[in-house]
C-alpha cells in the first residue's frame, strides 16, 4: 500500500440528494476514481440503504465493503446535509478493511459476537507502519450499544474503537443499517480497518457539571428509564433542577440541560430523549439505580472542537459522529455558519447520531471522531 496521501490514496467524501438511483449514479461516479475498499453510506431516508449498498457493492466488485446506516442529518465539507445522502470511500491503496454483523442485539449473543470478532482481528493482523482502528454502525433505537461497546471493548482491548448509533430524524421510530445490499434489524455493523495514514482520535462535548448532585433513587437501565431523582418522579424533580415548568420539558430544554455521570475520570453526557407515564425520563443511555448524576451546562459548542483539531493539525478527513442533540442546540444558537467553516477548514464529515461510542463507552451529547494525517514520504 502507498505511504503518502494523493488523491488515490487519500479518502473521498461526497454527498447527493435525489432518488436512489440518483444517488447511487452520483456516488459510483464521484468514487470511480477512488477505486475503494471500503464505503460509508448515511442516508437520511433508511429506506434508500439497501439500494444504494447494493448498487455501491455490485460497482466496485467484491473487493470492496458497503456499510450504511440512516442517520438523523449528516454534514460533509459543505456543512450540514438534511435530506440527503453523506458518503465516504476509502481507497484500496492505502486501506484495508473487514466486516461483520452482530445480529439479534437483544438476544445476548455475546460469545458468539466475540469468536467472530477475534477471527477477524486475525485475518486482519497489526502490521509495522500501518494504524488499525475499529468502527461500529449500531441500530440506534435497540438500547443496546452499551453490550455491544462493552463487548468489543473486552474482546478487542488494545484497538482503537469508535462508532455512532443509527438515527431516525426527530422521530426516534426505525433505524436502519445494512452491508452489501443486506439490512438487518436489532443488529450492529462492526469494521476492522488497516491503512497507512496515522490516525488520532478527536472527542469533545461541551458540558460542564454545575450544582448540587442528585441520586437516581430507582431506575430501568435495560429499558433507559429513570422513575425517580432525589425520591421524587424523575421528570418533575429534572424541571425543578434546571428551572422549568415540566408541562415545557422537550427537545430544547434537554439539549440545554443533559444529565452528567462520572466515568473513568471524566464526566460523560446521559441525553434526555423524552418523558413517559408517571413522570419517568426516558434516556439514550443506561443509567442505574444510585447513579450520582449532575446537571450539564453547555460552554462553546464549537471552541473546544477547533483547539483540538489545532492541536492534531491539518487532516485528510476527519470521520465524525455527532449527537442529534448536539446538532438542535447548534441550529437554536444560530452557529450553523460556523460549523459549515469547522468542516470545510478540516474536512470533518458524517453523521447525527442517536449516540456515540469510544473507549469502550456508549454517550451522547459528544462529537467522536478519527483524524487521518498524512505521514509524509515513507
Amino acid at each position: 500500500m502507498a505511504r503518502a496521501a494523493s488523491p488515490h490514496t487519500r479518502p473521498c467524501v461526497a454527498s447527493a440528494r435525489g432518488t436512489a438511483e440518483d444517488v447511487l449514479d452520483a456516488l459510483a461516479l464521484a468514487f470511480a476514481a477512488s477505486r475503494p475498499a471500503l464505503v460509508l453510506v448515511f442516508a437520511s431516508d433508511g429506506q434508500m440503504l439497501v439500494p444504494l449498498t447494493g448498487g455501491l457493492s455490485r460497482w466496485f466488485g467484491p473487493g470492496c465493503r458497503v456499510l450504511g446506516c440512516s442517520s438523523a442529518g449528516g454534514f460533509a465539507f459543505d456543512g450540514y446535509a438534511d435530506d440527503g445522502v453523506v458518503a465516504v470511500a476509502f481507497p484500496a491503496l492505502a486501506f484495508r478493511a473487514e466486516a461483520l454483523w452482530l445480529s439479534n442485539l437483544r438476544r445476548h449473543m455475546a460469545l458468539d459476537w466475540m469468536v467472530a470478532l477475534r477471527n477477524m482481528a486475525e485475518r486482519l493482523p497489526q502490521m509495522p507502519g500501518q494504524s488499525r482502528f475499529g468502527l461500529m454502525l449500531i441500530d440506534g433505537m435497540s438500547g443496546r450499544e452499551e453490550l455491544v461497546t462493552t463487548t468489543v471493548d473486552a474482546t478487542l482491548p488494545d484497538l482503537l474503537v469508535l462508532g455512532g448509533s443509527a438515527g431516525d430524524g426527530l422521530r426516534f421510530g426505525q433505524t436502519h443499517l445494512a452491508m452489501d445490499g443486506e439490512s438487518r434489524p436489532e443488529s450492529a455493523l462492526f469494521c476492522l480497518i488497516a491503512t497507512d495514514f496515522a490516525i488520532e482520535e478527536v472527542v469533545f462535548d461541551h458540558f460542564v457539571p454545575v450544582g448540587q448532585k442528585m441520586v437516581v433513587t430507582s431506575a430501568d437501565p435495560d429499558n433507559r428509564l429513570i422513575h425517580e431523582i432525589n425520591g421524587e418522579p424523575a421528570a418533575l424533580e429534572y424541571a425543578r433542577l434546571i428551572g422549568v415548568d415540566a408541562a415545557n420539558l422537550g427537545p430544547r430544554a434537554f439539549a440545554e440541560n443533559p444529565l452528567l455521570e462520572r466515568s473513568a475520570g471524566r464526566h460523560v453526557v446521559r441525553a434526555i430523549s423524552g418523558v413517559g407515564e408517571g413522570g419517568t425520563l426516558s434516556l439514550m443511555s443506561a443509567v442505574q439505580t444510585g447513579a450520582i448524576l449532575t446537571i450539564g451546562r453547555p460552554e462553546s459548542l464549537t471552541e473546544g472542537l477547533r483547539h483540538r483539531m489545532e492541536e492534531i493539525g491539518q487532516a485528510e478527513l476527519v470521520l465524525g459522529f455527532d449527537c442529534i442533540l448536539r446538532r438542535i442546540a447548534v441550529e437554536q444558537a444560530g452557529e450553523q455558519e460556523t460549523v459549515g467553516r469547522l468542516c470545510r477548514d478540516y474536512r470533518i464529515a458524517g453523521f447525527n447520531t442517536y449516540g456515540e461510542q469510544h473507549g469502550g463507552t456508549h454517550v451522547n451529547q459528544t462529537f467522536v471522531g478519527l483524524a487521518f494525517l498524512d505521514r509524509g514520504p515513507p
